[in-house]
């Protein structure tokens, strides 16, 4: 008898160990941090030999500068083309940022105050680019731009409406969802204490949808500069190039580690906005019920 007790204590731990819920999830913490390490793994080397001394993209020869700002020809502080490379980037994410955002606010209000058929067909049509293959999306509009609509020259142009039609997206997507959790109640009292609509909206909505708003901002951004189907089906003269199109083409022949400071330069900037455009929404979002608050009192 006390043999078998004993066999069942020995057993029970480990049994005891897979039947609690509240276990300790050890095989999926193991599988997320593989994962991590074999995404950020390849990054963080390419990074590395970026500061290589040599032209070698695999064997070490010594920290340096050299293809950041020492080299006079191959350096991105002295390529002109890579340099004209990183501004074209920079270029189309801020146009497209100043042409998507206002107008995906728009819609998510539009659509949230619209109800019935044509609002949820036109929220359909709204969401269809995040359905349709970007490499389609980016062909179709090549077509487009080269056979009908021939006045919208290919590159900047072009690359600006494309990346448009399919970023616009996210911000009413994003906008929408924060109009949902905030419902029309704030709106409505403002409107109770003798607000007009448009003031309702300056000074009510708008300070609630800020984080959203700022959050499509940081969003779009770094999705247009790591952008590459989109820019280079609709890219034209050489100067329209971005630095994915540049990361590409030097990957497929002889690269050196500058293309590494370019990928480099793209995943400082990504992580920069986005970091930024983190930490401005936990601010916004902090006090954002407070001068709600404040604001109603006031009207």
């Amino acid at each position: 008898m006390s043999v078998g007790l004993e066999a069942a204590a020995t057993k029970t731990p480990a049994r005891g160990y897979f039947k609690n819920p509240w276990r300790k999830p050890r095989v999926l913490q193991g599988v997320t941090i593989g994962y991590l390490l074999w995404s950020l793994l390849p990054v963080v080397i390419a990074v590395i030999f970026s500061f290589n001394d040599g032209r070698s993209r695999i064997v070490w020869q010594g920290f340096s500068l050299r293809w950041w700002t020492a080299d006079p020809f191959d350096s991105i502080l002295h390529d002109p083309i890579m340099q004209a490379a990183i501004v074209q980037t920079y270029r189309l994410a801020i146009l497209v940022v100043l042409i998507t955002v206002p107008i995906g606010t728009l819609f998510a209000i539009a659509v949230d105050r619209w109800h019935g058929r044509p609002a949820r067909g036109a929220n359909f049509v709204m969401l269809l680019s995040f359905v349709v293959p970007e490499i389609i999306l980016g062909t179709s509009l090549f077509i487009l731009f080269t056979t009908l609509l021939t006045v919208v020259n290919l590159g900047t142009p072009a690359q600006t409406l494309g990346l448009a039609v399919f970023q616009v997206s996210y911000p009413a997507v994003i906008v929408r969802a924060r109009l949902l959790t905030i419902g029309p109640e704030y709106e409505e009292a403002a409107m109770d204490l003798g607000a007009t609509p448009s003031q309702s909206i300056r000074r009510i909505l708008l300070p609630l949808i800020s984080p959203a708003i700022l959050a499509s901002v940081a969003l779009v951004f770094a999705d247009v500069v790591d952008d590459f189907v989109t820019v280079n089906a609709l890219s034209g003269p050489a100067n329209s190039e971005t630095i994915a199109q540049k990361i590409y083409s030097a990957s497929r022949a002889s690269p050196t580690p500058e293309i590494n400071a370019a990928a480099t330069v793209m995943l400082i900037t990504t992580l920069t906005i986005v970091g930024v455009g983190l930490l401005l929404y936990r601010r916004l979002n902090r006090g954002q019920r407070s001068s709600g608050a404040s604001d109603l009192m006031q009207l």
